[in-house]
């Protein structure tokens, strides 16, 4: 099992704006992508020197081979929505992450 995640400092201005369409818009469409089993948005309770708010956004998958394939297909086009929708208002930090074991 792999972890796509995404480290998100997002403006306080346009904080509670774009939490609501990364849960009612973006999520759902990567989702919909049938790359990703499921995702979690989960908080980062760090205060970041830059201000703002951390959040780390994590979607699941089974495999590297179907990671590699949302990056070809899908991750341009995802990616430049939330750049029109937030213009300047966030940055991103994005890791992949394998699971190793469960206890």
């Amino acid at each position: 099992m792999y972890i796509y995640n995404v480290t998100i400092n997002v403006e306080e201005q346009v904080h509670q704006e774009w939490l609501t369409w990364m849960q009612e818009e973006h999520i759902p469409e990567m989702l919909a992508t049938r790359k990703f089993t499921n995702a979690k948005i989960i908080k980062v309770l760090v205060e970041e020197e830059m201000g703002g708010m951390t959040y780390s956004v994590q979607y699941f998958t089974k495999d590297k081979e179907t990671l590699e394939k949302y990056y070809l297909e899908d991750a341009e086009a995802l990616r430049s929505k939330a750049t029109r929708k937030f213009p300047n208002k966030f940055v991103a930090f994005r890791t992949e992450l394998q699971i190793v074991s469960e206890h």
